[in-house]
């Protein structure tokens, strides 16, 4: 993996195919290498060049343990965009990273071609708000919680009821999740970043395309939400995706492919 030095740390990023260039963020705790099971595939095969990010708190990027805000996280990405020659591009970003993205449009808006925005809001309301409070919690309290009840409530709070419900399946997804467990110890520093306040109003000042995805079932970015985001970014349009939840990339990663592609090419 390629590791450059930008905006004042140590990014590392991975570069997959050629063409023209999309540059994908990545949600809370989650490593760029998640896209690449379903997401980078499919935009190599339509043609692009697929960038994919591991933002400040996981390696080998700089942990940065004095701290960081949004507006780092942000500068962060139009520096690596900067650094490749890559502007004005396209850039996809799911969860903590569609807020990244959000807020890369008000401050770099240049950069961007189009945006796809996944499961993001542009304001924490009370349930997001308790999650967050929550995940602080575990993560100041030291507790390390055992791997296979991490991986059920992991999937409680990301799978939509179709997962839950195939007894086959499932055994997978926990399997998976029981693998690879994320202490929120080791993260500390992007937790609470999603507690951003109204940023609705501001969202109507971008001014670069944009295509919002929800999940109908996603408990962590409900879809009203969602939706709510769209309606206050001028001309976005927004598709809601059934049968996944807050994981939806990866449960239903066909559909929200075909709606990634789907929109590039109309710009």
């Amino acid at each position: 993996m390629p590791v450059v030095h930008v905006n004042g740390i140590n990014l590392g990023y991975d570069d997959h195919g050629s063409g023209e260039p999309v540059v994908m963020v990545t949600g809370t705790a989650a490593p760029g290498r998640i896209w690449r099971a379903h997401q980078v595939p499919a935009l190599k095969a339509a043609g692009y060049r697929v960038i994919t990010v591991d933002n400040r708190g996981i390696p080998p990027t700089d942990l940065c343990e004095e701290g960081f805000t949004l507006g780092d996280m942000a500068a962060d990405i139009a520096a690596l965009i900067a650094h490749l020659d890559a502007g004005p591009c396209r850039v996809v970003g799911f969860s903590l990273g569609g807020i990244i993205v959000q807020e890369l449009l008000l401050a770099r808006p240049e950069l961007v071609r189009q945006a796809v925005l996944i499961a993001s809001c542009g304001r924490a309301d009370a349930l997001i708000t308790a999650m967050s409070a929550a995940d602080l919690a575990l993560a100041d309290s030291g507790i390390t919680l055992p791997p296979r009840y991490a991986a059920y409530v992991q999937a409680l709070q990301n799978l939509s009821p179709d997962t839950l419900n195939d007894e086959e399946g499932l055994q997978d997804w926990l399997s998976v999740l029981e693998l690879s467990p994320v202490a929120p110890a080791t993260v500390r520093g992007q937790l609470g970043l999603e507690l951003i306040g109204d940023r609705l109003p501001a969202y109507r000042r971008i001014t670069v395309p944009c295509q919002v995805i929800g999940f109908r079932d996603d408990l962590v970015a409900r879809p009203a939400l969602v939706r709510e985001l769209a309606h206050h970014i001028p001309g976005a349009t927004y598709e809601e995706i059934p049968g996944c939840g807050h994981y939806g990339c990866l449960e239903r990663p066909d559909a929200v492919n075909e709606i990634i592609t789907a929109f590039f090419t109309q710009n």
